[in-house]
C-alpha cells in the first residue's frame, strides 16, 4: 500500500511540474518569421526545476555570451587575484648612466597598458640611471604565438575597434581615433588622425548631397582597407554629416607597440645602440628586473569584461588561459582545449561537443547549446558566494549592456535581472538570472538565430524586446 501511494504521489509530482512549465510556443509567434529559438528557464535552489524548455539541446552561435564561459574558466583557472604583468629586464648590468646589455621587455598581452604606464615605466629607467642602452631592445611575445586574430572573425570587420587583435603587444586596445570631415557636395571628405599616433591613414571620400535619389550615390558607402598600419578610406559621405570620429583596430599591434615605444624613448632622452625587434622566444638566461607593472586583479576586468562585453578583454583571457594551463606559449586553439578542461576538472561541466574558437564570441565557429551554458549558470549560482560572479553582470536598467535594453530598462525587470548580453548579425542572446524578491535566483538561457525584422517603420529589434517583456515577465516573482 505504501509504495502505491509513493508512487501516486511521484506521478502527481511529475504531473504538476509539466502543468507549472511555462508554454514557449505562444510567444515564438511574435517573432520575424524565419527566427530560431532555444529557450531554457530554471530554478536554482539546489534541485533545479524546469519553469521553461524550447529545443535547449540545439547548438547555436553564442555570440558574448561565450564570455560567461571564459570568464568562468578564467575565475577557476587564475583565479580573482591574477594580474597581467609587463616587465622590463636586462641581461647586463647598469653603471655611469648606460645599460650595459639589452633591454628586454617582456609582454604579457595586459588588455589595460597605455601609453602613460609605457611612459612611466620609462622615467623608472631614467630614475635608475638608464640613459643609454648598449644593446638592443627586445620585445618578448613569447607568453603568445600564432594568429592574433581567431578562426571565425568576419573579414570585414577586422578593421573595426570591436575586433582589436588579441596580442601580447597590446597598448591603448589595440585601438585609434581618425577623423572624417565631408566637403561641398562633389568634393572630397579630408581624413585625419593625430601625429601622436604612428599609423597613416589616407583616402579619397567623395561628398554626396544628404538623401540622393542618384543610384550611384544610394550604393556608395564609406569604406576602409588596410595594408598592416596604412589605412585607406573610400566611398561617399552625406554633406549634413558632422566631423565624425572613426575608431579603428590596430592592425600589427607588434609595429604599432614598437613606433610607440621608439617615440617615448626619445621624447624622455633614452637613446639605443642596437635594435628594437620582437622575439617570440622566452628569454633565457641570467635576467635583472629594472621596472614591472601590474594591472588590476583579474576579478575587476571580468566586472569590465561582463558589464561591458569587452572583447579585447575576453580573447586576451582565453588565449592566457591556454598559456597557463599547458605552461606554454598561448594560442586560440588550446586556449579552448584548456576551458574544457578546466570547466570539466574543476566544475565537473562536460564542454566536449561544444565548439570554442575563442573567448569573446565575435567568431562564428563558436557553438554551444542553451542546456551546456544552463549547466554553467547552475555551477556558478550554487558557488557565487565564492565567486562574486552574478554580481559582475550587467544589471537591467543600471549598467553595462542592459542599462537601456528596452525590454528590460523599466519596472518589474529594472534591478531584478542580471545577464550577459550576446548580439552577432541576426542573433540576440542572453545568459543569466532573475532575482527573486527572497533573494533567490532563476537562471535562464536565451539563444535566438536567424532574426529579421520584417515590419517598416520601427527599429529593427521591437519584435525581439517585445518578446522579452512578454515572456520573461511569467518569471518575476
Amino acid at each position: 500500500m505504501t509504495n502505491i501511494r509513493l508512487s501516486f504521489l511521484l506521478i502527481v509530482t511529475f504531473f504538476s511540474c509539466l502543468v507549472q512549465a511555462q508554454s514557449v510556443e505562444p510567444y515564438i509567434s511574435t517573432l520575424p518569421k524565419g527566427s530560431d529559438l532555444s529557450i531554457l528557464v530554471q530554478t536554482v535552489d539546489g534541485r533545479p526545476k524546469t519553469l521553461a524548455k524550447y529545443k535547449s539541446d540545439q547548438f547555436k552561435h553564442p555570440a558574448s555570451t561565450q564570455k560567461v564561459i571564459t570568464a568562468l574558466a578564467a575565475q577557476l583557472e587564475l583565479g580573482s587575484d591574477f594580474r597581467f604583468v609587463t616587465a622590463m629586464y636586462t641581461n647586463g648590468s647598469v653603471s655611469n648612466k648606460q645599460l650595459n646589455g639589452d633591454l628586454i621587455i617582456k609582454l604579457s598581452g595586459d588588455p589595460t597598458f597605455s601609453r602613460e604606464t609605457l611612459k612611466n615605466m620609462i622615467s623608472t629607467l631614467r630614475q635608475k640611471g638608464v640613459e643609454k642602452i648598449s644593446g638592443d631592445v627586445i620585445l618578448d611575445t613569447s607568453i603568445f604565438a600564432s594568429h592574433d586574430k581567431a578562426e571565425g572573425w568576419s573579414w570585414n570587420n577586422l578593421t573595426a575597434c570591436y575586433n582589436a587583435p588579441a596580442s601580447a603587444a597590446t597598448i591603448d586596445s589595440n585601438c585609434f581615433y581618425a577623423m572624417i570631415k565631408p566637403g561641398k557636395v562633389g568634393g572630397r571628405a579630408s581624413v585625419s588622425v593625430s601625429s601622436s599616433i604612428p599609423v597613416m591613414v589616407s583616402g579619397d571620400v567623395r561628398t554626396i548631397a544628404a538623401n540622393s535619389k542618384d543610384i550611384n550615390d544610394r550604393y556608395c558607402q564609406l569604406d576602409v582597407t588596410a595594408d598592416k598600419n596604412r589605412y585607406y578610406l573610400s566611398g561617399c559621405i552625406a554633406s549634413n554629416a558632422n566631423k565624425t570620429p572613426l575608431k579603428f583596430a590596430v592592425m600589427d599591434p607588434t609595429e604599432y607597440f614598437t613606433t610607440v615605444l621608439k617615440n617615448e624613448l626619445k621624447a624622455q632622452k633614452v637613446s639605443y645602440k642596437g635594435r628594437i625587434f620582437e622575439r617570440k622566444q622566452k628569454s633565457t638566461g641570467s635576467l635583472t628586473l629594472l621596472t614591472s607593472n601590474q594591472s588590476a586583479p583579474l576579478s575587476d576586468l571580468l566586472t569590465v569584461m561582463l558589464k561591458k562585453s569587452n572583447n579585447l578583454y575576453a580573447d586576451i583571457i582565453f588565449r592566457t588561459l591556454g598559456a597557463h594551463y599547458y605552461n606554454t606559449s598561448g594560442t586560440w586553439r588550446n586556449g579552448g582545449d584548456a576551458v574544457k578542461q578546466i570547466l570539466r576538472k574543476k566544475a565537473g561541466i562536460d564542454l566536449e561537443n561544444l565548439v570554442i574558437a575563442d573567448g569573446s564570441g565575435l567568431s562564428r565557429l563558436n557553438l554551444v547549446s542553451a542546456n551546456k551554458l544552463m549547466e554553467i549558470l547552475q555551477y556558478i549560482s550554487a558557488n557565487n558566494n565564492q565567486l562574486a560572479f552574478i554580481e559582475k553582470l550587467p544589471i537591467a536598467g543600471v549598467d553595462g549592456t542592459l542599462q537601456n535594453r528596452k525590454s528590460f530598462n523599466q519596472f518589474p525587470f529594472k534591478q531584478v535581472i542580471m545577464a550577459k548580453t550576446g548580439y552577432i548579425q541576426g542573433c540576440y542572446n542572453l545568459a543569466g538570472f532573475i532575482q527573486k524578491s527572497d533573494g533567490g535566483y532563476v537562471a535562464f538561457v536565451q539563444l535566438l538565430s536567424g532574426y529579421r525584422a520584417d515590419s517598416q517603420g520601427e527599429p529593427k529589434n521591437s519584435a525581439v524586446m517585445r518578446f522579452e517583456t512578454e515572456f520573461y515577465k511569467n518569471f518575476i516573482n
